[in-house]
């Protein structure tokens, strides 16, 4: 889940840029906001790399769902931002929900609670004596701003507004 999970942020993003760029007006603060989530949710994949060592298989598999999510999801943006927004919202309550279930197979016992690997430590800043249990909670509060934030979005454009009319939730990390 998480290898595709920063592909709506880059592609927002990046779309908003070129519009930018085209057009000669700012975001609101909101290339940032959608960047920022794409750069998080790359921390969430490499930390769960570090904790589970995927094959070379899975690799490929990554890069090739990667490629048509892609695709997909830049289609989507051009053709219906609002939806686009709204169905990352939806996506990362499934995170959320799927991340709470991970934290009760902790709590059951059922997955081991290791210590935090370093590359999480750093960058939540977590107590050098983090562990799973810990990394699983933060990210699970990072998705669930990734839900509130593509549904303001999503409501932004649902009110027939553009999002740089509506500050952006920045620097939240």
């Amino acid at each position: 889940l998480e290898t595709v999970a920063g592909v709506p942020g880059m592609v927002g993003g990046m779309l908003l840029h070129l519009r930018s760029l085209r057009k000669f007006e700012h975001s609101g603060g909101w290339i940032k906001a959608l960047l920022e989530e794409a750069e998080n949710e790359r921390m969430h994949l490499m930390t769960m790399v570090e904790l589970v060592q995927p094959k070379w298989y899975e690799r490929l598999l990554v890069i090739a769902v990667q490629g048509v999510f892609f695709n997909f999801y830049s289609v989507l943006y051009l053709l219906s931002p609002k939806l686009a927004h709204r169905v990352v919202g939806y996506l990362e309550e499934e995170a959320i929900h799927s991340y709470t279930l991970y934290l009760n197979d902790i709590d059951r016992g059922e997955i081991e609670n290791v210590p935090a690997p370093a590359i999480a430590i750093d960058y939540w800043r977590l107590p050098k004596d983090a562990t799973l249990k810990d990394v699983i909670t933060v990210i699970r509060a990072d998705e669930a701003h990734h839900r509130d934030v593509n549904h303001f979005a999503s409501d932004i454009h649902y009110q027939g507004k553009k999002l740089q009319e509506a500050a952006a939730p920045i620097g939240y990390h």
